[in-house]
């Protein structure tokens, strides 16, 4: 059975898989006030992140249409998976959803799964690299969609950000009851219940911060020799080692991979911010 993997661009996909026949990235668009880009191949980091540091207001994003979604799904594949941002972060997920209803009604009936990431950036690379393994050992359709649900379940997002103010006046923080008083440079661990963002604690600098973060991911983590430890980092690759490192003396881990964020993941964590999935 051939299939197809359709992610968001909020995806870090690893570098080897880019131009791999089996994805396609749709890209959502960025808004730095009159700077308007789509987050596609041609993004870059650089200049977005000088753009939203001299605007005053937060910039903003904007789903792909259900037609581009409709549009992915019209390939030669028989199975189609689509992996998007967390339903309470975007409307990624109810576009890819309403792309395949208006696939159904114009071509017809086809295997299609839209998963709802209930996470972002490399949580979202965790789920597409899982599908792809289970579906390149031959397993069928209603089962790749049935084990890909529970291992969304079983996966966690944590993330620590230099600046929260993206998701603070975009709305994405309305679950979080404290308010961290950043002159006191406290740093809060995020991470995210049912794809709603949560706060896990906090440290006194990033640094702490950081620490904190590799403590709750060794003190959560299960089966951990059978996993991949992804990082996504917003323009901070020391940081991320740093990370990788503490992980890989913490955790009986051996895979951690670390990626750049691009466009939308690059909006909301910031620079400097660092984000984990397993």
């Amino acid at each position: 059975m051939s299939y197809k993997i359709v992610v968001d661009s909020c995806c870090e996909l690893p570098a080897e898989y880019e131009k791999d026949s089996r994805f396609e990235r749709v890209p959502l668009g960025l808004e730095v006030g009159e700077y308007q880009i789509l987050d596609d191949d041609d993004f870059n980091q650089a200049e977005f992140l000088t753009k939203v540091a001299a605007y005053p207001k937060a910039p903003k994003s904007s789903c792909p249409s259900p037609e581009r979604y409709m549009n992915a799904y019209h390939v030669d594949a028989e199975d189609i998976y689509v992996v998007t941002l967390s339903s309470h972060l975007s409307g990624s997920y109810q576009s890819a959803q309403l792309g395949k209803s208006l696939y159904v009604e114009n071509f017809g009936e086809k295997n299609i799964h839209v998963v709802d990431s209930e996470s972002a950036s490399c949580g979202e690379t965790q789920i597409a690299m899982k599908i792809m393994e289970l579906a390149d050992n031959g397993m069928k359709f209603a089962e790749v969609v049935e084990q890909i649900e529970k291992f969304r379940d079983e996966m966690n997002t944590y993330f620590v950000l230099d600046n929260l103010e993206t998701l603070r006046k975009n709305g994405r923080l309305s679950s979080v009851k404290a308010v961290v008083v950043s002159t006191l440079n406290i740093k809060p661990v995020m991470g995210a219940d049912k794809g709603t963002i949560i706060q896990r604690g906090q440290g006194i600098g990033i640094k702490k911060a950081l620490a904190k973060m590799t403590d709750l991911i060794a003190a959560e983590l299960k089966e951990g020799e059978k996993k991949i430890i992804r990082i996504a980092h917003c323009n901070c690759l020391q940081r991320a080692l740093v990370v990788k490192e503490m992980l890989l003396q913490k955790t009986n881990c051996k895979n951690v991979e670390i990626t750049d964020t691009a466009g939308i993941s690059s909006m909301y964590a910031n620079d400097g911010g660092v984000i984990v999935a397993v």
